[in-house]
């Protein structure tokens, strides 16, 4: 069995250990350096083992005749509805049933500049995806399953309270009011599950130094590796029992 709490700790320990060492490499030969965090996201690669992960838990179901695609571009990539195509981080395939698509992304900084874009963005994937399988997209595949992987960095910035929004004549909603870019990002995420745009929502945070020694915090239960892992591996599991 996959000791999916470990293995998450280990990819975490990965992501910040190449972070640091992006930064650290970045114009070494040029001598001139991306600013900010610029360097490390440039570099790529940090959140590889998160993906590695997932495709470990699919593994784990015992799905034959699988395929799990996580490097090459062009395999990664599926029919859209909305745009012509969408590359996803993970691909799964049996035989030539869609298995899976999964999301994986990370914010370290930028938070007030960022939060919209990653909510649009989430948003945006789950509706051209869905719309996708709608049209039949992905036929003769069984509904396929899509999950959301996402890692906050875990500072002052990202957990301290914003200000309360005031708007006329139509009001924010209550829910964000007053919230910490950690906890505004959770309860989108919670969102995302409850109205069922991704089968699936793991989120977590973590920060640079702790995040060295593989550890980070599930927020929400509802949104940890563990209900993610399940899910995930339930529905290999039944296309599994397709495939018999």
């Amino acid at each position: 069995m996959l000791d999916i709490d470990k293995e998450l700790a280990k990819a975490v320990k990965h992501y910040w250990k190449t972070r640091a060492g992006q930064k650290q490499r970045q114009g070494g030969t040029s001598g001139v350096k991306d600013a900010g965090n610029r360097s490390a996201v440039t570099g790529g690669k940090h959140a590889d083992e998160f993906v590695n992960l997932i495709a470990a838990i699919v593994r784990d179901a015992g799905l034959p005749d699988i395929t799990i695609h996580t490097k090459t571009k062009t395999q990664r990539t599926l029919p859209g509805y909305y745009r012509p195509t969408k590359e996803w981080d993970v691909v799964v395939l049996s035989g030539n049933d869609l298995v899976a698509a999964v999301e994986v992304k990370s914010q370290v900084g930028s938070f007030g500049n960022n939060f919209n874009n990653r909510v649009e963005e989430a948003l945006g994937n789950a509706t051209n995806f869905w719309a996708a399988y709608a049209k039949g997209a992905f036929k003769p595949s069984a509904q396929p399953w899509l999950g959301y992987l996402f890692m906050l960095e875990e500072v002052e910035a990202s957990t301290r309270l914003t200000k309360r929004v005031s708007l006329s004549p139509y009001p924010v909603d209550e829910a964000f009011q007053e919230l910490s870019y950690a906890r505004r990002y959770e309860e989108v995420c919670q969102r995302l599950v409850r109205e069922r745009l991704y089968d699936a929502v793991c989120f977590f945070t973590s920060n640079a130094k702790e995040g060295l020694k593989g550890k980070y915090t599930e927020p929400n239960g509802e949104l940890g590796i563990r209900n993610f892992a399940v899910s995930l591996a339930a529905r290999a599991t039944a296309f599994a029992k397709l495939r018999k």
